[in-house]
């Protein structure tokens, strides 16, 4: 039988980097992940051969380096390791219905390796507790605890120091500009601004959001630039995480639908509501 499970998208409401970590390099962050309404969908069906399989290759993207196989797998090695099951299984065959765009700063990769993990904790009945699967998933990758962890939050740390935030919720418009920007490029790119301050959590949310990776991406790729400028005629648009994608946020959905109908055709957009909890 097949089981279906959510995917959802991310933005980075704000997003600061306080320094970089000299033991490993990682960047110190304060952000505010919001979770979306709107994402991919991972379909499982259980095996009962151990064998792992993805029935839907994504373009570009070998097995070996999917998240979603090495996450199955991570899981599945973690269970025996630990002798979590006696004559169960654990064997899966995942197939992915893929909306949120690559390299597009909406955490799809993270997200989906998170649903994996909640989705095959349960199928496989190995009973880990959500910390436990967070702690697995912060090997896969810094946002992935965050989708594990199931809440809109503000982030410290490498992104993975996890703090509950209830926000009012909001309509997004998100627009992808068509191209994929590299997240280690602009994070070991020289001119990016890695000296903001340490604040609370009510300093910042109490202060107009920004992105500190903005200024430099818009100076590496025009697109969106000529982008953020477009919707910030209509509503203050920001970049999300390292980009590519630009959100403007609506007090209700007809209004972001207003202005995504002033795009260029040309444009990939979507309309999704802010929520506060995961939809898994």
């Amino acid at each position: 039988m097949m089981k279906q499970w959510l995917s959802p998208a991310k933005l980075n409401l704000f997003l600061y980097i306080t320094g970089r970590r000299p033991e490993d390099n990682y960047h110190n962050l304060q952000t505010l992940f919001q979770l979306l309404d709107y994402g991919d969908t991972l379909n499982f069906i259980l095996r009962d051969d151990n064998q792992i399989k993805l029935v839907t290759p994504m373009t570009n993207v070998p097995e070996e380096k999917n998240l979603i196989i090495i996450a199955a797998k991570l899981l599945q090695s973690v269970a025996q390791s630990q002798k979590k099951y006696i004559t169960t299984p654990l064997g899966v065959e995942i197939s992915i219905d893929k909306k949120l765009p690559m390299g597009g700063g909406l955490g799809g990769a993270s997200s989906n390796a998170a649903t994996v993990l909640i989705a095959l904790n349960q199928l496989w009945q190995l009973h880990l507790s959500t910390p436990q699967l967070m702690h697995i998933g912060r090997t896969l990758g810094a946002d992935v605890p965050v989708f594990i962890f199931g809440y809109t939050a503000f982030a410290e740390g490498i992104g993975d120091i996890l703090q509950k935030v209830e926000r009012p919720e909001k309509w997004f418009l998100v627009a992808h500009p068509q191209i994929e920007v590299s997240t280690a490029k602009i994070f070991n790119h020289p001119d990016l601004y890695r000296s903001s301050p340490i604040k609370t959590l009510q300093q910042r949310l109490t202060a107009p959001f920004s992105n500190d990776i903005e200024p430099l991406v818009r100076k590496l790729y025009p697109q969106i630039d000529e982008l953020i400028q477009l919707i910030s005629s209509y509503s203050a648009a920001r970049l999300t995480g390292t980009g590519a994608c630009i959100f403007a946020e609506f007090d209700n959905q007809q209004t972001a639908i207003n202005v995504q109908r002033q795009l260029p055709i040309a444009i990939k957009s979507f309309v999704a509501k802010g929520i506060n909890q995961s939809p898994i």
